[in-house]
Parts: structure tokens; C-alpha cells; sequence
């Protein structure tokens, strides 16, 4: 692709915004690509089952859920250039993508980064990262088979990473902050009744103890501050996930959380530049709620590009 080529649209990530929004895009004429730096699907590539998404009365896995939604964008045109954004300049006219691959341009941008996992902040963390430590129970879990491992966090995903990990695991640990799970109730029963699942409540993980890898955590009861060593394998960090909006800083306007200020538009604060997915301020971050965001993202650009005329209703089906 010739760098002075430009883009009706291009959009930045390939998970389930990303390609939604590239199929809108493509299917309805416009010139897009699709700049992902490692593979499509994002987030979503990395879940073991998807149960509540529309469609798949089965469930369906993450990835190859990404994989059919990027040859469906394709299938109408929408192009993908495997590279990573180094910098934007989305005040420009046309904009301007620098890639590992090179410059892109184009007349409008969807944002569609998600976001990365959110660390514990804590001493030697990093180091730990593949010796211990790790982010991902469906990547990284079967490192861990027969062992006894921590997972830190009491939401969805840490519910999730949990119950994939007693699979593997002969011991899970779930380390939460309060008494009761955040985790909507069917992982409660589930979780309960797993006989290798432990719980430690009210406990927040202070320190890694390394010895060349993890060999435990110091936990500490955030009622009466008594400390304790857990020994494990490995560590199970799913505490949320910060947005990647760094190339995006200064530029955009963001909420306090560095999530891309943009309501159900998608809008942001520069014409012509939309967020969609978990990178923009939104109450649910879910598949199905990206998918949402994909589509809208295409019908404001479409109006965008037609001068703030009203965008040309799509054919029928949609």
C-alpha cells in the first residue's frame, strides 16, 4: 500500500470494534484498513469460551469468534496491515498514522485499542512476568498444571480466570479485597462448589517473594492489618484493565480514568475521530457492546464524510 494513499477510514485495532467497524465501513463503499499490531480479536482472542454472545447457542471461543469477524470484513474489502501505531497526528487533514510499517493516512480514524491488563504495582512485578506472574490464565495456565496457583481480583474476569485455572490447577487461591465476589452470580455456584477453589477474603496481595521465580505472596487483611505468606506457583493478576490511550494523550480529550471521553456517538473531541470498544468512557465493556460501537463508529464518520449530511441508510439486513 503506497503511503500517500488515503484512506476513507482507518481503524486502530482488530478486536470485535475494530472489525465490526471495518465490516460497516467496507460494506458500505468506504476505502478501509485496519492497522493491529499482533492478531485480531484483541481481549477477546484470549477468552477460552464466549457464552453470551448473540448467535452461539453453543458458546463459541474467543478466537475463533475474532477470526470470523475479520475474514467477514474482509470479504467486503476491508484491508489489514499487521504494524504498530508509533504516533498520530489526528489534528491533521488528512491524518496521519506512523506505523512500524510506515505512514498511513486518512480522512477519518476509529480508535478501537482496548486496553491492557492493570497491574498490582507492586516491587519486582515485571521482572516476575513469565517466572510467576502472569496476566492471562487462558495463555499462561497450562504452565501451571498440577500446581498451586493466586489469582488476585474479584470481578468477571478474575471469576472467569479462576474457574479455567481449577481445571488445570491442583490448587486455586482466590485472593479478593472485600467479602463477596463482584463476579455476576453465575460464577458464584460454580466457583463454590470447584473443590480445589480457596478463598481468602478481605486480603490484598503487599509483596511477591522471588527466590529466581515466584515461590509466594505476603497477603494483608485490610480489617486488622495482619500480615500472612501465601507459598504458590504462580500468580493470576485480573484486578481490570487500563485503556491504551498513550498515542492518543494530549490530542483527545479523556475521562479521568485515560478511557477516551465519547458517549454513545462515539464521538470524540476531534471531527472525524471516533473510539469504540473498551477504550471509550462506557458503563459495559462487553464483545456484544464493541460490536454496538463498531456500527455507530462507521454511521457518524459516514455523515462526517458527507459534510454533516445525513448518512445513506445501509442495505437491508443490517
Amino acid at each position: 500500500m503506497s503511503s500517500t494513499h488515503v484512506f476513507d477510514m482507518i481503524v486502530v485495532g482488530g478486536g470485535p470494534a475494530g472489525y465490526t467497524a471495518a465490516l460497516y465501513a467496507a460494506r458500505a463503499g468506504l476505502d478501509t484498513l485496519v492497522l493491529e499490531k499482533l492478531s485480531a480479536g484483541g481481549q477477546m482472542a484470549l477468552t477460552e469460551e464466549i457464552d453470551n454472545y448473540p448467535g452461539y447457542e453453543d458458546g463459541i471461543d474467543g478466537f475463533t469468534l475474532a477470526e470470523k469477524m475479520q475474514r467477514q470484513a474482509e470479504r467486503f474489502g476491508a484491508r489489514t496491515e499487521y504494524a504498530q501505531v508509533e504516533r498520530m497526528d489526528l489534528t491533521a487533514e488528512p491524518k496521519v498514522l506512523e506505523t512500524s510499517e510506515g505512514p498511513f493516512a486518512a480522512r477519518t480514524v476509529v480508535l478501537a485499542t482496548g486496553g491492557g491488563p492493570r497491574e498490582l504495582g507492586l516491587a519486582g512485578e515485571k521482572a516476575l512476568v513469565g517466572r510467576g506472574v502472569a496476566y492471562c490464565a487462558a495463555c499462561d495456565g497450562m504452565r501451571y498444571k498440577g500446581r498451586t496457583v493466586v489469582v488476585v481480583g474479584g470481578g468477571n474476569s478474575a471469576a472467569a480466570d479462576a474457574l479455567l485455572l481449577s481445571r488445570i490447577a491442583e490448587k486455586v487461591i482466590l485472593v479478593h479485597r472485600r467479602d463477596q465476589l463482584r463476579a455476576t452470580k453465575v460464577y458464584h455456584a460454580p466457583l463454590m462448589q470447584a473443590e480445589n477453589v480457596e478463598f481468602r477474603w478481605n486480603s490484598t496481595v503487599t509483596e511477591l517473594l522471588p527466590e529466581g521465580k515466584l515461590t509466594g505472596v505476603r497477603l494483608k487483611d485490610v480489617h486488622t492489618g495482619a500480615e500472612s505468606i501465601l507459598p504458590c506457583d504462580g500468580l493470576f493478576i485480573s484486578v481490570g484493565r487500563k485503556p491504551a490511550t498513550e498515542l492518543v494523550r494530549g490530542q483527545l480529550e479523556l475521562d479521568a480514568g485515560g478511557y477516551v471521553a465519547a458517549g454513545e456517538t462515539t464521538e470524540t473531541s476531534l471531527p472525524g475521530v471516533y473510539a469504540a470498544g473498551d477504550v471509550r468512557t462506557k458503563p459495559l465493556r462487553q464483545v456484544v457492546t464493541a460490536v454496538a460501537d463498531g456500527a455507530m463508529a462507521v454511521h457518524m464518520a459516514e455523515e462526517y464524510l458527507a459534510g454533516g449530511a445525513p448518512a445513506a441508510r445501509s442495505p437491508a439486513g443490517t
